[in-house]
């Protein structure tokens, strides 16, 4: 890689490509300017640039807030924001693309990418549900792409999900693996691709059993939210599920699964149909947030949200050190 120190050790710092300024791309420039790459923001229109440039500023705010940002002017100087392809990826060690989940235009869009950056760059996507082997096989550098899908907002939210194509070098890999690790993500690999990857096809088991329950009149919308909030998710902040069984048992994970495995075996037979998606079938939930929530409040939430998840962040960092 030019003109950057990725690959010499534990510190890594370059240049980055970031392509398109929506919710993930800003996420994603904040968390490499945090970490002093320097960093091109790339959109093809000017005024998402634009309003990207306001919401990184009081995200960095925010995060100064909380401890988390020392020097938020500094950091925005590492940020530059480009409408021109060509020019955002000029130099770039590592490109982490944001772009609409449609994959024609994927497909298109890493042909580009392609033909453009470096040999030696990494071409990594943030898509939730498309997998390399899908938009990057028609490549001529295709052992450069894979997928690098973070959570919403990578920002405040450090996951991130590697996923290789079978024919993605394996050197990459570790490379988009070490970077991560290096601007304050905490990477985990999907060892074979599968849709969803990892985190979304937890997060849809969950889903699914919310629908079932609700839509069979089992409890409502605001209780289910409780027992997650108020009960699974203040173990799950810092513990998973396997460690989290492990520690629910005297003897440990095959003690509980020797108390509850029938139990939770005999439940998995009434899980197994799929539950309605389809928009009928979630009006009354949607309905049911709407009256707790206007939807012209959406965007406020959404920043009581960032501001939970950053005095959590902060907490979690307190505890650990």
């Amino acid at each position: 890689m030019q003109n950057s120190t990725v690959g010499t050790g534990d510190a890594v710092t370059g240049s980055v490509a970031v392509i398109g300024a929506g919710l993930i791309g800003r996420g994603w420039a904040i968390v490499f300017a945090r970490a002093g790459w320097q960093v091109n923001l790339y959109d093809l229109h000017a005024s998402q640039l634009d309003v990207a440039r306001q919401a990184i500023a009081d995200q960095l705010q925010m995060l100064k807030q909380h401890g988390l940002c020392e020097q938020p002017d500094s950091l925005i100087n590492n940020i530059h924001y480009k409408t021109d392809l060509e020019a955002a990826l000029s130099g770039a060690d590592y490109v982490q693309e944001c772009g609409p989940e449609v994959l024609e235009a994927k497909k298109k869009l890493y042909s580009e990418m392609d033909e453009l950056a470096l040999e030696s760059t990494i071409l990594a996507s943030s898509t939730s549900g498309l997998m390399a082997s899908e938009f990057a096989a028609h490549l001529s550098g295709r052992r450069r792409a894979l997928v690098v899908h973070p959570v919403n907002p990578p920002h405040l939210v450090p996951l991130v999900e590697i996923s290789p194509a079978e024919w993605t070098d394996p050197a990459v890999t570790q490379g988009a693996r070490q970077i991560m690790s290096s601007v304050g993500q905490t990477p985990i690999t999907v060892e074979k691709e599968i849709s969803g990857f990892i985190l979304n096809r937890l997060q849809g088991a969950l889903l699914n059993e919310v629908l079932r329950l609700t839509q069979g009149g089992y409890v409502s919308a605001e209780d289910i939210d409780k027992a997650v909030c108020d009960g699974l998710g203040l173990r799950w902040s810092f513990m998973g599920p396997l460690e989290t069984i492990d520690l629910n048992a005297p003897e440990g994970l095959a003690d509980y699964a020797a108390r509850y495995g029938a139990m939770y075996h005999a439940m998995a037979e009434t899980q197994s149909s799929p539950p309605d998606w389809h928009e009928s079938s979630v009006a009354e939930l949607h309905d049911a947030r709407r009256e707790r929530l206007d939807s012209r409040d959406i965007a406020r939430r959404q920043n009581w949200r960032d501001n939970r998840l950053a005095a959590l962040i902060a907490h979690k960092s307190k505890q650990e050190n």
